[in-house]
Order: structure tokens, then sequence, then C-alpha cells
């Protein structure tokens, strides 16, 4: 298409997430999504690359046949199973189906550097599996030969079909919801139950000094992640305003119902991961933890909560909820800004 050099600056008000004019350019200015723009600048000074943690002392630990009890190196070996394809599936989400859709400059460049992110994730993994010498074919293959992992995995492939179809267009009520479906379950599901779940695990082996090098990596991720799941609401609700059409009852029962079916396949892999519980966590502990950032997640995009749970583990929630004023990353992100100052 050839170049208008005469086109005038995008009115504001034309501006949409989906459906939006001017897809074709960067154009920021004038910006409305700015939460986007919050992000992407939030993302850019919380850079970070795994190979800069030393992992000595989770390689003497995993040597060790004193330190970790069989349950807890399979719950560690489980989490990455999960963990490696996970993030594999949120990137080609990203890539492959939801950046094209996008008709916000802003969006789209957060989008940009979440993608990048998920990318660091997944070297992560392999840097944690490479340096204590696992077998790489179990953890990566994981999905494929654990049921639990399989069938978070599969929840969500299932609902993104649609918008990786090649001929897939925005534009009609049909398919707006539906892509309006696949940013809540990835948001939603994805990265707010099962991501949050097993970071929770992950660090209760910090807590008991296990694998600190590895949870710190985690930690990192999990700042990462709580930036993607507060973005995808922030898109999840920038829709809800600027379509209003789209979030009808029966669609906001359908998203109910995906976060309700996302707590039990969550429910059922935390069984998988500890069986008999560990670090003082066992698998109905865990289950009213699920149910409670469940209800976290709905009450997010005004959606009521299902469960009515309390937290019973205060100390995840202070871990994983970490205020913007609390210094989480004591020794490392102290020595770690880019561009800015470090913010949850």
């Amino acid at each position: 298409m050839p170049i208008n050099y005469n086109a005038k600056p995008v009115d504001i008000n034309q501006r949409k997430v989906i459906n939006g004019v001017d897809a074709d350019t960067m154009q920021l200015y004038p910006m409305k999504h700015t939460f986007a723009w919050e992000t992407y600048l939030v993302g850019n000074a919380n850079h970070w690359l795994p190979t800069e943690i030393s992992m000595q002392k989770d390689i003497e630990q995993w040597k060790s046949s004193s330190v970790l009890s069989d349950d807890e190196r399979r719950a560690f070996e489980t989490i990455l199973g999960f963990f490696t394809t996970a993030d594999s599936i949120a990137a080609n989400n990203l890539v492959l189906a939801v950046y094209k859709h996008i008709t916000s400059p802003e969006c789209r460049m957060y989008l940009l550097r979440q993608a990048y992110e998920e990318a660091i994730h997944t070297h992560a993994y392999q840097y944690i599996v490479e340096s204590l010498g696992m077998d790489q074919s179990k953890i990566f293959n994981m999905y494929r030969e654990v049921k639990a992992i399989y069938d978070k995995d599969e929840l969500v492939l299932s609902l993104n079909e649609g918008i990786f179809d090649p001929n897939f267009k925005t534009g009609t009520f049909e398919n707006d919801q539906k892509f309006l479906e696949n940013i809540c379950v990835f948001s939603l599901v994805m990265e707010g139950i099962f991501f949050y779940s097993s970071f929770a695990v992950m660090f209760s082996f910090q807590r008991m000094n296990k694998m600190p090098g590895s949870a710190e990596q985690i930690q990192y991720i999990m700042r990462d992640e709580s930036q993607h799941l507060n973005f995808g609401v922030n898109m999840i609700n920038a829709i809800k305003e600027e379509q209003p059409e789209l979030w009808t009852k029966e669609f906001q029962d359908r998203i109910v119902a995906l976060v309700k079916k996302g707590v039990e396949l969550e429910y059922t892999y935390a069984t998988t991961v500890f069986p008999k519980g560990i670090f003082g966590i066992n698998a109905q502990g865990f289950r009213q933890y699920v149910e409670h950032i469940a209800d976290r997640r709905l009450e997010s995009v005004g959606l009521p909560k299902q469960y009515n749970k309390d937290n019973p583990f205060p100390w995840m929630s202070e871990a994983i909820d970490l205020s913007k004023e609390k210094n989480f990353f004591e020794t490392r992100v102290t020595e770690y800004k880019v561009g800015g100052q470090l913010d949850w």
C-alpha cells in the first residue's frame, strides 16, 4: 500500500485495542492506552538475563543425596516441566496470533517486549536444566507424559485455535468475542492461575534455603509475569470500555466457567506436584489458595467471586504480591537497573 504523505495524525478518540485506525504504523502520539506504555517502560527497567545468576549452590544441592527429598525433587522437575511448555505457548500466542490483531501502537510496543521476556524465561529454564545436569528430554517433553500438565496446556491450546487461523480477522461480533476470550484465558487462567501457583511452590524452595539460584530466576520470571497479567487485565478492561457490546451476560458466564475449569485443573496438577505434601503445603491447602487467587482474577475484570476463600498461605501473598515499596530482590536488583527504577 502506498504511503499517504498528506495523512493527518490519528485522532486519539479513534484509537482502539482492536479494530482501531492506522494499525500499519507505530504512531505513538497522541497516546491513548497509557497503561501499555507505562508497562513497557517498567519492563525495560526490569531487564535481566539468567546467566548472570550463580547456580553453584543449586548444583551442589542437586548432586547431594541428603539435601532434597525424593518428593521435593519430583516437585521441582514437574514444575520445570510445566514452565518449559507454558512459556513457549504464551510466546507463540503473542507472536503468531495476538500481535497482528492489535491496533493500539502502545499495546503493540509492550507486546514486543513481552514476547522477548517469554524468550528469556525459556532461556532460564534451559539454563537451570543444563546447569543441574538434568535429563533435558524428560523435562522438555513432560507435557506429553504427565497428564496434569497436558490437560492445562490443552485447555489453553484448544481455546486459541480460532485466532491462529490465517483467515481469522477481527471486526465481527463473533470474532471480536473470540479474540477477547483468548486474552481472558491467557491473562486470567494461564498467567493468573497456572503460573502463579507454580511460582508459589518454587518460592517454597527458597524459603527453605534450597535451590536458591533457580528460585531467584523464578522470582525474576514471576515479576515479569505479574506485569504480563496486569497488562492483560488492562487490555480486557479497555476492550470492554471500547466495545461494551462484547461483554454480554453469556460471555461473562463463559469466562467464569473457564476460570473455574482452570481451578479444577490446577488442583489436579497440585496433587501431581506434591501428592504427600512438601514444605508444609498439601493439595487441599493449595486448592484453597488457587481458589483465592481465582477470585482476585475475576474481580480484576469486574466478574463476581466464586469461592470467597481467604488466603491460606499469607507468606505466599507476601512473596508474590509485593508492594512497590518493598525491595524483594535484595542482592541482585539493586545492582541491575536499566533505564530507570525497578518496579513491580
